[in-house]
């Protein structure tokens, strides 16, 4: 035994020594070589494993695919096939909305099924009448009559039920939101849930001929309305300036309900002052632009921008507005003015504070502090000196905007601060605009007078 033993190990020792003698020879193997022999052995080694255990579970190899990429731009068949698939898709979410005749069948079922007593003249309906009403109305009404949504719309009555018309304008708000939402996918040429402005353009020029408020529009006049109407979107809804937004943030805001109550033929001349996509609206917008374009090339130079509103805006804020602002040779389009536009009109507003604000902080550092607040005002205390009017000490001016604001920095002032004060209208005003700084000074006395008009007026 003990020869055969050594026999044996005589073997493996000559083996093991060849086995040395060749790993010198054989040439050194790179890096990758060795990490894919690492990963071959690996997946052997693994499926050997999974392979032997019992019950093994190889549902992995069924994983569905979840991601498509979308196609490219010379993938002509591949895109014809996208879009004709979301049309469909469209289409057939469009037939599941309830239609006019569906929606006066179910006014009458609720109106049928009414439980009493009435509170003054409204209809009320309990829990179990409301069922009721569910199960008659058809599948499509189904998703509405769920107890969750019956007890969103129940309040004070001590009857237990919900209103009638309440419960009815809610699903009328419903199918308006899913009509408005599919109206605007058709748009989404990118087909991800956004409108370019090009999208939102195309969107808003077709929808011109239903709204009867803008019949007296010129036709010439169609691509201005268009560029007046879609900049309010992206002013609002685009703060960051990426070309898009998401239709959810559309149908989120109010803007759409503004521009679709054009529809109603007897809107008030006051709402159609009040509202920013009117025909007057946007004519007023339109002209105040081309009557400041005293040169009459389609563009405004810092020149013919000062005598914007009242005229009072400095000189250092116009500088800012052509330093910060997209300019043509210095100039102004009509698309930046109404950026313009926009954030002085709406100064109580975020997205217009964070225009003001990007304009006031000269030195970029995010948060307005005791030398940029000094820098625009001396031009306001410059107006002043040109009126005739003693200047006001900034000191003065500087304490009253930090009160009014309260920063969490007592001497830096940042855009939130500015949004959290509710001030930031009166704030921008004092710094940019002689007049508004001249209403703010004299306020309490601009206060008096109303009241003495008012006291006038009841007199009478």
């Amino acid at each position: 035994l003990s020869r055969a033993a050594g026999r044996a190990w005589d073997m493996d020792w000559k083996r093991s020594l060849r086995g040395r003698l060749a790993a010198r020879r054989a040439p050194k193997k790179s890096e990758q070589e060795l990490k894919d022999e690492e990963m071959e052995l690996f997946t052997k080694y693994y499926m050997e494993w999974k392979g032997g255990r019992k019950n093994g579970n190889t549902s992995y190899t069924n994983i569905p695919r979840f991601y498509y990429r979308l196609p490219a731009e010379d993938e002509v068949l591949l895109q014809k096939l996208r879009e004709e698939s979301r049309a469909v898709f469209l289409q057939r979410k469009s037939r599941e909305l309830l239609d006019n005749e569906e929606l006066q069948n179910l006014w009458f079922l609720l109106d049928k099924h009414q439980t009493s007593p009435m509170i003054g003249e409204e209809a009320m309906i309990n829990y179990e009448n409301f069922l009721k009403v569910g199960e008659k109305a058809g599948p499509k009404c189904k998703q509405f009559f769920t107890a969750k949504i019956f007890a969103k719309l129940l309040h004070n009555d001590p009857y237990g039920r919900i209103s009638i018309m309440q419960f009815f304008n809610y699903v009328m708000r419903k199918v308006w939101l899913h009509q408005t939402r599919i109206g605007l996918s058709l748009y989404d040429v990118a087909g991800q849930g956004y409108l370019r402005e090009s999208d939102l353009e195309n969107y808003i020029l077709e929808l011109i001929p239903t709204l009867p408020q803008l019949d007296g529009l010129e036709k010439s006049f169609y691509s201005f309305y268009v560029c007046t109407a879609v900049r309010k979107f992206f002013f609002f809804l685009d703060p960051l300036r990426t070309g898009k937004i998401k239709i959810q943030d559309i149908l989120a805001c109010s803007f759409l309900d503004d521009l679709l109550e054009l529809r109603d033929e007897e809107l008030s001349k006051e709402s159609q002052e009040t509202n920013w996509f009117s025909a007057p609206s946007a004519l007023r917008v339109y002209g105040q632009y081309l009557n400041l374009d005293k040169d009459h090339n389609g563009m405004l130079s810092k020149e013919e921008l000062s005598r914007y509103g009242t005229g009072t805006l400095t000189n250092i804020f116009l500088d800012r507005v052509f330093q910060e602002c997209l300019t043509y040779d210095g100039e102004m389009d009509y698309k930046t003015y109404l950026d313009f536009v926009l954030a002085l009109e709406n100064r109580k507003e975020p997205a217009a504070l964070q225009y003001i604000f990007k304009l006031l902080d000269i030195e970029n550092k995010g948060y307005l502090n005791v030398f940029s607040l000094n820098y625009f005002f001396r031009a306001i205390q410059e107006q002043m000196k040109i009126h005739g009017q003693e200047p006001v000490s900034f000191q003065d001016v500087k304490d009253e905007i930090f009160d009014m604001v309260k920063p969490k920095d007592p001497y830096k002032i940042s855009l939130q601060d500015l949004i959290n004060s509710s001030q930031g209208d009166t704030v921008t005003s004092i710094l940019i605009d002689l007049n508004g700084f001249w209403t703010y000074e004299n306020r309490e006395v601009l206060v008096a007078s109303d009241n003495d008009s008012a006291a006038d007026v009841d007199d009478t």
